[in-house]
C-alpha cells in the first residue's frame, strides 16, 4: 500500500484522490486555498464518486506534512509545476507524478529537474494519460498488419467549456492558467495530449523523435487573456516521418481523434466517453473495436500503469520526464515557429531548454 501526498484539490486532484482510493492507497489532499479543500469535501467528490472518503486527510498546503510519502502527485497550475515537482524530489519518494503539461513553454527549470532526478533516483512521470488507456495499446498492437508508415495525424479539438464546467467556481480563462499561453495555457498546453500522442505513436511506428516542428496558431489577446485558441503543427521527426497535430479550444462537439495511415490499411482513434478504433487491411472489411470507460477509469488506468512501472525496473513507461519534456520542446517550439514564420530545428542535445530550439536558416 503506497501514501500518497497530492499537491492540488481542482477537478485533477480529486480525480487522482479517488485513483488512489480505488488502488487501495493512503491520500493526503493539499491546497494553498482552504475554500479549495471545502469544495472537494462538500462539493466536487461526493458529486463525482457518490460520497465523501473519510479516509481522505485534508490539508492546508502550508500545514501539509512533508517526508514519509511514497509518491507525491502535482496537480496544480503548470507555471508552479517546475518548483513543486523539485521540491518533492527533496522529500525523496519513490516517485512523482506531474499532470500535464509539465511546465511553462519558457522550459524554465525543466534541466534542472531532469538532473536532480537524475541524482536523487526519484522517479518522475507526466500525466499524458492517454497513451496508456486501452484503446491506444490496441492501436499499438494494430500497427504491423497496415504496412509500411505514410503519415501520422492527431487530433484534440475540443471547445473548453467542459473544463469550466467542472470548475464552476471560475467564471472563464482569464481566473486560471488557462488563459495565458506563458503559463502553460491554451491549446498547445492544455491539450497537448496531442503532440504527447503523436510523439508515442511515432516512437511505436519506429518512426524517431520529433527534430522539425512548423506552426500556426491563432491568439485571442487582449487586457484580461493572452492564449492561442487554435493551434496547427506539421511535425517531422528525425527518420523521415511527416504528420499534423491539430489542437483548440473552440470545437464542440469535440473531436479527439488519430489516424495511422499505412500502405495497407489505416488505423482510427477516437478518444471520448467511450475510445473506439476504426482499422481496415487492404480491400477487408473495416473493423472497429469499442471500449466503454468512465472518466475516473482514465486516471485508474494511468496509476496502474505508474503501479508497474515502479515494481518492474524493466518496464517502459511511455509517462516517463523524458516523454513529457519531448513535448515541452514541441510546444515550445510551436510558439516560437510562429512568432518568425519559419521552421523550427530541435537538437536534443542541448537539453531541455531553449538552447535545443532553432530557427531554420534555410527558408
Amino acid at each position: 500500500m503506497y501514501n500518497v501526498k497530492i499537491l492540488g484539490a481542482g477537478s485533477i486532484g480529486n480525480h487522482l484522490a479517488n485513483a488512489s482510493r480505488q488502488m487501495g492507497w493512503n491520500v493526503t489532499l493539499c491546497d494553498l486555498d482552504p475554500a479549495a479543500l471545502q469544495r472537494t469535501k462538500e462539493q466536487i467528490y461526493p458529486a463525482r464518486y457518490g460520497q465523501w472518503d473519510e479516509a481522505i486527510q485534508l490539508f492546508p498546503a502550508q500545514e501539509a506534512p512533508t517526508g514519509g510519502f511514497d509518491l507525491i502527485f502535482i496537480g496544480t497550475p503548470p507555471d508552479s509545476h517546475m518548483n513543486l515537482a523539485i521540491e518533492a524530489i527533496r522529500e525523496n519518494p519513490k516517485a512523482v507524478l506531474v499532470e500535464k503539461p509539465l511546465c511553462t513553454p519558457g522550459l524554465e527549470r525543466a534541466n534542472e529537474l531532469c538532473q536532480l532526478a537524475q541524482e536523487s533516483g526519484v522517479r518522475i512521470f507526466v500525466g499524458y494519460n492517454h497513451v496508456v488507456s486501452t484503446v491506444t495499446e490496441k492501436a499499438v498492437a494494430l500497427i504491423p498488419h497496415i504496412g509500411s508508415t505514410e503519415t501520422l495525424d492527431v487530433e484534440f479539438r475540443e471547445h473548453w467549456g467542459g473544463i469550466f464546467n467542472a470548475h464552476p467556481w471560475l467564471n472563464g480563462p482569464q481566473d486560471t492558467y488557462l488563459g495565458f499561453w506563458q503559463k502553460g495555457g491554451g491549446a498547445s498546453g492544455e491539450h497537448s495530449h496531442a503532440i504527447n500522442l503523436w510523439q508515442y505513436l511515432a516512437h511505436k511506428l519506429g518512426a524517431g523523435r520529433v527534430t522539425e516542428v512548423f506552426a500556426t496558431l491563432e491568439y485571442v489577446k487582449d487586457s484580461f487573456v493572452d492564449y492561442d485558441k487554435l493551434c496547427l503543427l506539421n511535425l517531422k521527426t528525425d527518420k523521415g516521418l511527416l504528420g499534423r497535430v491539430v489542437q483548440d479550444v473552440v470545437t464542440h462537439p469535440p473531436r479527439k481523434w488519430g489516424r495511422i495511415q499505412g500502405s495497407e490499411g489505416f488505423i482510427d482513434i477516437t478518444i471520448g466517453s467511450e475510445d473506439r478504433i476504426c482499422w481496415q487491411h487492404g480491400d477487408q472489411d473495416k473493423e472497429e473495436f469499442v471500449f466503454k470507460k468512465t472518466r475516473p477509469d482514465d486516471f485508474i488506468v494511468e496509476l496502474k500503469h505508474l503501479q508497474n512501472a515502479l515494481e518492474d525496473l524493466h518496464y517502459e513507461s511511455s509517462l516517463s520526464l523524458d516523454c513529457g519534456l519531448d513535448t515541452m520542446l514541441v510546444v515550445a517550439a510551436a510558439h516560437l515557429s510562429n512568432r518568425h514564420g519559419k521552421r523550427v530545428m530541435i537538437d536534443y542535445s542541448n537539453g531541455y531548454s531553449a538552447k535545443a530550439l532553432t530557427l531554420d536558416s534555410s527558408c
